[in-house]
């Protein structure tokens, strides 16, 4: 204060005509306890970032009921349908329902004031806002209003039997799939305006009732009808992600007629896996449909230092020069967000870039802009990082597969794409660095996500001599390795964790209790915001998907896992009786399924000093 001023005026031209922003499951996985507060700052971050194009999708189910109230169901089939909160994406997506529900009437008065605030933020700083269409998916309730509607049950979804999926779609050529997508839509710009683009996902993860090319095309035109109805401009974005998903229903003649169901240039794809499984190379650029090449980088919101730099900083330009490219524009599409900034920060400024950066000095200005001024030791954890965990080549799917975030078994997945001791040479790097930076905010959160990664690398470890130990029926070493994970590493790591604010358990709970008018809705959004961190599902059926490493999480759910599996594994060799994974995974499960009703509170605020337990962390277990 006050800022700069500029000499000139600086001007730039994006080589595309979008820069586009958000996945739909980061609107369960990250933006759904959301206030307005939170919301203004990820807006402004938006524009900052040159973000022009973005969904706003809060408020949608406060719509859906006036809609179906209007078309004759009762609130008990509303309510059986809608999921709760943490659940809402897959709700809209057509993969689930009922589960962790039902939503409260406050809950859609919230969401709806949220909306307002959204669209109308958004639109003033000059963004396009993508609001939700009908994808065809009906409650149950259709059907008795309306006997002789033509609806299909779809399959189970992911590990959820028809108690919470099979849910049922409207065939496109009913009558009706225009009358409620168009009643839909036209209610929903009524109340929000529109900028004309319209999301819709008909079968995300879900196989069509037939492979026929022309019913195929017969569907996308029904939606598309079912939007140009309300909206003669419409234009429809839709995401890629089927395609590549499942690949042997997606065959080019079925992916062609999909997507020719709609006049060309009134739909845009995203291209939503690019950067390791791009759709575009093998689709003829979507056969003349636009399309944005998307990151998508991370699913479920997982912590764990992770990046394809090379990809990504190559990607967009060959997608560009690729013969009758009809690429528009480029896309971050995280399933969830707070976690690897860097990766965002290369992906934006990418968007604006006519050719590939030289990475390693653009890393070290970014250290530099990252903690406010320069530092040779930071520059050089980047510079490492960098090249080590930031760079996965190949198909590289960046879900946590630690064993410190999985359920404990013989058979876990240590295998890394990096050097492991890339990370700790960043990790003491970064420390020397903490008597000029330490006062920086964003040193410390680096400081703690490094850490943090160094641990989980350390996790690893111990957890090959755990099975080696038991292997080798070693009694003293399975005591000495499973001692030391459960009594000190994995305590002293809730303990880093616990010492920043955005590594908080108790922070995602009460930003879920925050929401509710009553007590009963807190605790309704609570165990919906612990079940979607863990068990994701009534019985794991989901597990850990939506892994996260937060303080008071990995001391009271990750920790206590690994107790009992050092402790069964112990009573294993002294018995002389054989491990049974299927009878750990039932004793198990009632420790997961206790953390989710353990009903403490965590404390929503850091206590410790990071510098310090970090360098303790260090001095103990640096390699």
């Amino acid at each position: 204060d006050p800022l700069p001023r500029l000499r000139a005026e600086i001007r730039a031209a994006a080589p595309g005509r979008y820069r586009y922003y958000q996945n739909v499951c980061a609107q369960s996985y990250s933006f759904v306890w959301w206030d307005w507060a939170r919301w203004e700052r990820e807006i402004d971050w938006m524009a900052l970032s040159g973000i022009n194009l973005a969904p706003a999708f809060a408020g949608q189910e406060a719509v859906w009921q006036r809609v179906y109230r209007n078309l004759g169901l009762n609130q008990s089939e509303i309510d059986k349908y809608f999921t709760g909160p943490a659940f809402l994406a897959w709700n809209r997506m057509g993969n689930l329902r009922r589960w962790a529900g039902p939503l409260p009437p406050a809950w859609h008065l919230k969401q709806l004031y949220l909306q307002y605030r959204i669209v109308e933020r958004m639109r003033s700083l000059g963004m396009t806002t993508v609001l939700p269409a009908f994808a065809g998916h009906v409650p149950q309730g259709i059907l008795r209003v309306f006997p002789r509607v033509n609806a299909t049950r779809l399959g189970h979804w992911s590990h959820f039997d028809c108690a919470y999926s099979c849910i049922y779609l409207l065939d496109p050529e009913d009558r009706m799939f225009q009358v409620i997508g168009t009643l839909f839509l036209k209610e929903l710009i009524k109340e929000f305006g529109t900028d004309h683009v319209y999301s819709a996902d008909t079968f995300n993860e879900m196989t069509p009732l037939s492979s026929d090319p022309a019913y195929l095309s017969r569907v996308s035109n029904a939606i598309f009808r079912s939007m140009t109805g309300a909206d003669p401009k419409a234009l429809w974005l839709m995401q890629g992600w089927l395609f590549q998903h499942q690949p042997d229903f997606w065959q080019p003649a079925q992916v062609r007629a999909l997507l020719h169901g709609v006049p060309l240039g009134r739909m845009i794809v995203l291209d939503l896996f690019a950067e390791s499984k791009p759709v575009y190379q093998w689709t003829e650029s979507f056969y003349g449909q636009p399309f944005i090449w998307c990151m998508l980088h991370n699913f479920g919101g997982n912590h764990g230092l992770f990046g394809t730099v090379e990809a990504i900083n190559h990607g967009p330009f060959a997608a560009r020069r690729f013969p009758n490219s009809t690429m528009v524009g480029t896309g971050l599409v995280p399933e969830g967000i707070e976690q690897n900034d860097m990766v965002y920060e290369l992906m934006n400024e990418l968007g604006w870039r006519q050719e590939p950066l030289d990475l390693p000095s653009w890393v070290t200005r970014y250290a530099e802009r990252r903690y406010g001024a320069p530092n040779a030791a930071a520059a050089g954890a980047w510079r490492l990082l960098l090249r080590s965990v930031y760079n996965c080549t190949g198909v590289c799917v960046n879900h946590n597969r630690s064993p410190l975030v999985r359920r404990p078994s013989l058979h876990m997945d240590t295998e890394l794409w990096y050097n492991a001791s890339d990370v700790y040479e960043a990790w003491r790097l970064l420390l020397s660095a903490g008597a000029e930076l330490g006062s920086s905010p964003t040193f410390l959160y680096d400081l703690v996500d490094v850490t943090r990664q160094a641990a989980q690398q350390l996790v690893s470890d111990y957890y090959l001599s755990i099975r080696q130990a038991f292997q080798s029926h070693a009694l003293p070493e399975l005591l000495t390795a499973g001692g030391v994970l459960v009594y000190d590493l994995l305590p002293e790591l809730d303990s880093l964790l616990s010492s920043h604010s955005l590594f908080l358990l108790g922070r995602w709970l009460e930003s879920a209790r925050a929401m509710a008018t009553s007590d009963r809705e807190a605790e309704q959004y609570e165990l919906n915001a612990r079940n979607q961190v863990t068990l994701w599902g009534p019985s794991g059926n989901i597990l850990d998907y939506a892994n996260k490493q937060l303080g008071g999480l990995v001391l009271d759910y990750y920790t206590v896992r690994w107790s009992l599996f050092v402790s069964v594994l112990v009573e294993s060799l002294n018995s002389g009786r054989p491990f049974h994974q299927d009878q750990f995974n039932q004793a198990v499960f009632q420790v997961e399924r206790g953390f989710i009703y353990n009903k403490k509170r965590y404390p929503a605020v850091p206590a410790g000093d990071t510098m310090e337990i970090s360098r303790k962390l260090f001095l103990k277990y640096y390699p």
